[in-house]
């Protein structure tokens, strides 16, 4: 499957390359981890010099919930329930690096966790997640292929090195 959309939609907040508002993560796979870097802009503040911490818990909800695709039955999965812990504050400025792996896998549903980090410095977390995920439901991914067909492929692909 791709971790990457290419397709006709492409409007997601975190990933969309089409939502001039979004984020426009580009991820990867390294090993048996899901990886992006972000370089956060000035309209990502919280606070002054500090990244606002619902565009922390959504980087790293994406990412985590990408990390079901390297389970071994892999699938577009929604988030059952995400927990962030805010280590340190997120500084503006640096390019930051989000690294997430799966922790457990069943058919109803995957465990995930992650951390973000500097990108220069993976060592010193400033925020840590673990989420529960949930494969998409049948009739909303027909529903999805009916608005967007460019999306069927998307969902049922070779996974990108």
């Amino acid at each position: 499957m791709k971790l990457n959309d290419d397709t006709d939609y492409q409007r997601c907040f975190v990933c969309g390359k089409r939502n001039p508002y979004g984020l426009q993560l580009v991820f990867r796979r390294e090993g048996q981890s899901i990886v992006t870097d972000f370089l956060p802009r000035e309209e990502h503040q919280g606070f002054p010099g500090v990244i606002h911490g619902g565009i922390v818990a959504a980087v790293l909800d994406e990412t985590l919930g990408r990390a079901s695709l390297l389970a071994q039955q892999p699938q577009w999965t929604m988030t059952g329930k995400l927990e962030v812990r805010y280590r340190r504050y997120v500084p503006y400025g640096p390019l930051l690096r989000v690294r997430a792996w799966l922790l457990k896998e069943r058919r109803t549903m995957l465990q995930a966790q992650g951390v973000l980090t500097l990108a220069s410095d993976e060592s010193t977390p400033l925020a840590e997640a673990q989420g529960i995920f949930l494969p998409l439901p049948e009739a909303f991914v027909d529903t999805l292929m009916r608005d967007y067909p460019g999306l069927r492929q998307f969902f049922t692909g070779e996974l990108e090195e």
